[in-house]
């Protein structure tokens, strides 16, 4: 089904499928469970890039480092919210980051402005999230 929708666009970029362990350790390091439609998309391709090079969709490996990172960093603790409850999975190549809440569990799609530190409902679902990211130009669809 995700290969499917990415191949609508143009110039996309897919990956080979996440191995099942990769998966595994995401889950495991970080507590909590992937949402099912980022799971059952990275079981198909670890990962989507759009045609402007933007990592609309992060591979398993970004997905566990990037959230290691942004829960671990002291600084990050001194200017932001915590971010326990999210798991970040996107972003939009200016530095802004998409997220679900995981605390509680939601399969809505979140943003995460980097200058305000608000967490902004964006969408439903992960699919209305790549049909809006993928099909937006190259433009910030959000704002």
């Amino acid at each position: 089904m995700w290969r499917e929708l990415a191949s609508e666009f143009p110039n996309v970029q897919l990956q080979g499928p996440a191995a099942e362990r990769a998966l595994a350790d995401v889950e495991q390091q970080l507590g909590q469970p992937l949402p099912g439609p980022l799971r059952e998309l990275l079981l198909e391709t670890n990962g989507i890039e759009d045609e402007y090079g933007t990592e609309t969709v992060w591979n398993a490996e970004k997905i566990l480092s990037e959230n290691l990172a942004f829960r671990g960093s002291e600084e990050f603790r001194k200017l932001y919210q915590p971010f326990e409850t999210l798991m970040f999975f996107g972003d939009n190549g200016g530095g802004d980051q998409f997220a679900f809440v995981r605390a509680p569990e939601r399969d809505d799609v979140f943003v995460w402005d980097h200058e305000t530190d608000s967490r902004t409902w964006l969408t439903s679902s992960l699919e209305n999230y790549l049909r809006s990211s993928l099909g937006s130009d190259g433009e910030d669809w959000y704002r």
